[in-house]
């Protein structure tokens, strides 16, 4: 199966392909594949798409050309003609994209080459792994124009220890993707002209496991997140049982008996 589908603009392009995974790229290369209200928009409907769509098991965000992941809001546009109640209401939708990546159900790769700022650097957090460029560049510029980048302080507290993302927050400096591997939030750096092909194969190591435990797996991690250990180890305690219920973890025990590769039904 292949598919390839943009928006009337062509700013966010979706293709499927047949190793289980969906590519969704925000496509203004000439904007740094900055954020608008359109593009934000386009992206949650892709991400819902992809929710619904079994034969999708992972994810990979990414961004057009070799300049840019994403270089955070399109400032001048998304305040062009739009009222004070109305920018409000439309920041949360970077909010709301957040949440629907991480109740997904299915794993997320960023694959960032080039700037990943403000809002483009919590998109990319926001993802489960991150695989970077050695030419990549991550900040939250933000405090250098006068604003603070309050919507992305979630995924960063997520990514990183809390006092390395208030600093990044605080100063506005760049961070390369050695950097970010060394504090956390990068899951691998390598060369560019290697960056495709290890997210394709980290893409197909995710999309080869069971796609019924890997949801009930990642739904339980951001599930306990931010909970204290007297509540989350309970629902992890049900959730152990819940899994070994299933088809596929039965097939996956037996099949490690039987010395053989599992065949995962999803069930």
């Amino acid at each position: 199966m292949s598919e390839a589908a943009a928006t009337p603009a062509a700013e966010v392009l979706y293709e499927c392909n047949d190793g289980g995974f969906a590519t969704i790229t925000i496509n203004r290369p000439e904007r740094r594949n900055a954020l608008s209200w359109g593009v934000v928009g386009e992206l949650r409907r892709r991400i819902a798409e992809a929710r619904a769509d079994p034969a999708v098991r992972v994810v990979i965000l990414t961004g057009a050309g070799e300049k840019a992941f994403c270089a955070g809001a399109d400032l001048g546009g998304m305040a062009a003609g739009a009222g004070y109640l109305d920018l409000h209401e439309g920041r949360g939708e970077l909010a709301e994209l957040f949440h629907e990546l991480w109740a997904l159900g299915k794993p997320t790769v960023a694959r960032v080459r080039g700037y990943a700022l403000g809002g483009g650097f919590g998109l990319a957090l926001a993802c489960d792994l991150v695989v970077a460029s050695d030419d990549a560049q991550f900040g939250t510029p933000e405090i250098n124009v006068g604003v603070w980048p309050y919507i992305i302080t979630v995924p960063m507290v997520r990514s990183m220890a809390p006092k390395k993302a208030l600093e990044l927050m605080m100063t506005g400096r760049r961070v390369n993707a050695e950097e970010g591997e060394r504090i956390g939030f990068v899951t691998k750096t390598v060369p560019a002209s290697q960056l495709d092909a290890e997210v394709v194969a980290l893409a197909t190591q995710l999309a080869s496991k069971s796609p019924a435990i890997m949801k009930l797996g990642r739904d339980s991690f951001y599930r306990v997140w931010d909970e204290a250990a007297a509540e989350a180890l309970p629902l992890l305690h049900a959730m152990l049982t819940l899994t070994t219920g299933t088809e596929d973890s039965k097939e996956g025990i037996t099949a490690f008996l039987e010395k053989r590769d599992p065949n995962w039904t999803g069930r």
